[in-house]
């Protein structure tokens, strides 16, 4: 199994990212130099992988890195010691950053260009894989750019965001791109059929309700819950009659988003807890030795942070869940062939096409997108979601 294999409807970056590995191995090899392969295909020491949340950017970045660090031909086995080291997170001269919070600060970034700067212990890349870098403060960018500039010759830079504008234009001009498409829903639908044995008819609408996002199409296949909670937001727009509908609206969406969001972090929380209890030398009885109340404490101040950026990760999505709903209706009004993300749907949504006009659709497009911008801005989530619900109303 190659380590390509998780990356689902990438077929042309795949093919990109392989001949830079052939060209690293060829530079290690010393029979030619970084950068003088074929124009834009070849090896460089800082590279961006973009793309939509749950497209696999991350993904992409770490088989990548897992095939520069294969010793085997091709690269990428997926079979060798190194492929597995680097599927579980524990490949020596791989640095891993997850930003826990919803901001990567200086402090931190300084200390991650102190480690990036150490030779590699084995033969081959000192490799730093900034997952979600876009989270970087613009002091953290600074400090990250100068090390990128100045990088060490076997140093390798993998940056992750959403899209290129999310990091500054300084930053993301020294990195090659490396952008994922969103993988279509039959080739999502497919994989989760045959990796993971879902009910086909369930595949097909779990792809399409993600609207790219793998690991969400994953999660609505084994959780009914999730698929619950996301009827609950496709519900909403038929319920905007009135100012206080809308306002309930807001507050069920606001309820599903947390619910969600708490799913996600109870799971987290309650295995990194067990795992360091049990690290730092918890006994049968469930107590702990004397001066580890430091660092449980330490944890769950991460946990604390990381809790608040899943929630509004999970409010994002169930707007997009709505605009979804909308996107549907512009389909129809404009009478175009184009596949329905909410085919279910689809005498409600006929209803709402003919009851109004794709401009006023368009304008409930920008109220949702809108909101998320207010959210970004730190405004109230819940007074941005009530504001969005009385613009629907109106529209």
């Amino acid at each position: 199994m190659s380590v390509w294999d998780d990356l689902i409807g990438q077929e042309a970056l795949v093919s990109r990212l392989a001949t830079a590995v052939d060209e690293a191995a060829a530079v290690l090899a010393g029979t030619v130099l970084a950068g003088t392969g074929k124009a834009g295909a070849g090896m460089t020491h800082a590279w961006l992988f973009t793309g939509i949340p749950g497209s696999g950017r991350s993904t992409a970045a770490r088989a990548f890195a897992a095939a520069l660090q294969c010793p085997r031909m091709p690269p990428g086995c997926g079979d060798c010691l190194s492929c597995h080291q680097v599927r579980q997170g524990a490949h020596a001269d791989i640095e891993v950053v997850r930003p826990a919070g919803l901001s990567y600060g200086s402090h931190e970034a300084r200390k991650l260009v102190r480690q990036a700067a150490t030779s590699p212990t084995g033969r081959r890349w000192r490799i730093v894989l900034f997952e979600e870098a876009d989270r970087a403060t613009e002091h953290a960018a600074n400090a990250l750019l100068k090390a990128i500039e100045e990088a060490p010759p076997r140093t390798v830079w993998l940056l992750c965001a959403p899209t290129p504008h999310d990091l500054m234009m300084t930053l993301r001009s020294r990195c090659r791109p490396a952008t994922l498409r969103t993988p279509p829903a039959a080739a999502i639908a497919d994989a989760l059929v045959q990796r993971d044995g879902t009910d086909r008819e369930l595949a097909i609408k779990a792809a399409r309700a993600s609207q790219g996002d793998i690991r969400r199409a994953r999660q609505m296949t084994i959780d009914q819950e999730a698929r619950n909670r996301r009827d609950e937001v496709l519900a909403l727009p038929c319920l905007l009659t009135g100012v206080g509908p809308a306002v309930t609206a807001a507050a069920t969406l606001m309820a599903a988003a947390t619910a969600d969001a708490r799913a996600t972090t109870e799971e987290l929380d309650a295995i990194e807890t067990a795992d360091l209890r049990r690290a730092l030398g918890e006994n049968g009885e469930g107590r702990m030795p004397p001066g580890t109340a430091g660092a449980l404490r330490e944890l769950k101040e991460r946990q604390r942070s990381r809790a608040i950026r899943i929630r509004r990760d999970s409010l994002h999505r169930a707007l997009l869940d709505m605009a979804s709903y909308y996107r549907d209706v512009l389909v129809l009004q404009f009478g175009s062939t184009t596949e329905l993300v909410n085919p279910d749907r689809i005498a409600e949504l006929l209803t709402a096409a003919s009851s109004g006009t794709p401009e006023e659709t368009l304008r409930r497009l920008d109220a949702i997108m809108e909101c998320r911008n207010r959210i970004d801005a730190n405004v109230t989530p819940l007074l941005a979601v009530e504001a969005m619900s009385l613009a629907l109303r109106t529209l």
